[in-house]
């Protein structure tokens, strides 16, 4: 009985420290969407961002890391068409906004996880809009295949001061407010 807790205790010490490897999975950017929603005081717009390139590192099923691109000159609404489109797309990826042409991509590199409960985590990120990175924290959920994000962006952060209320106090009703949402869906 003496030896059969032995060998028992050997096993246990002998599996823990055993490392898990690091798996990377890739993001397949054709089946992953990013939605964002703007609002104003008059009302809102909501569009979409193409992803370039991602990926998510897990360690066995726990969530350790991740890095995405986005392509900011794919920004566009989907709330409006025909010329009222082309002006809104045209204004947001001007210097006023995100200055898609100077900066044609946005990053965000994880870099502390919390697992909050299984698959569900609250990650400290860095993010780069403009050339300017500031942290964000937000909550992901991960499946074997997909992971699910919402983040709210403050985006005077990154220099995008237009019609901002915090900087225009007489701007009245054409104030557009400061924060933004990200609604993220990923597939790998």
């Amino acid at each position: 009985m003496k030896n059969l807790k032995s060998i028992a205790l050997a096993l246990v010490v002998v599996l823990s420290t055993v490392s898990v490897t690091a798996q990377t999975k890739k993001v397949d950017a054709s089946k992953s969407s990013i939605n964002w929603l703007a609002k104003k005081v008059t009302g809102q717009h909501n569009g979409t961002v193409n992803l370039n390139d991602g990926a998510l590192v897990f360690k066995g099923t726990k969530l350790v890391g991740g890095t995405f691109t986005a392509n900011m000159t794919s920004l566009t609404a989907t709330d409006l068409t025909g010329d009222y489109l082309g002006k809104l797309n045209g204004h947001l990826k001007s210097d006023d906004f995100f200055s898609t042409e100077k900066f044609p991509t946005a990053t965000l590199v994880f870099k502390t996880i919390a697992e909050k409960s299984k698959n569900n985590y609250t990650v400290t990120a860095d993010l780069t809009i403009k050339g300017i990175t500031n942290p964000i924290t937000f909550d992901i959920a991960t499946t074997d295949n997909s992971a699910t994000t919402t983040l709210k962006v403050d985006r005077t952060k990154y220099d995008i001061k237009y019609g901002s209320k915090s900087f225009f106090e007489s701007i009245g009703d054409k104030a557009i407010y400061d924060d933004f949402d990200l609604t993220v869906s990923l597939k790998f």
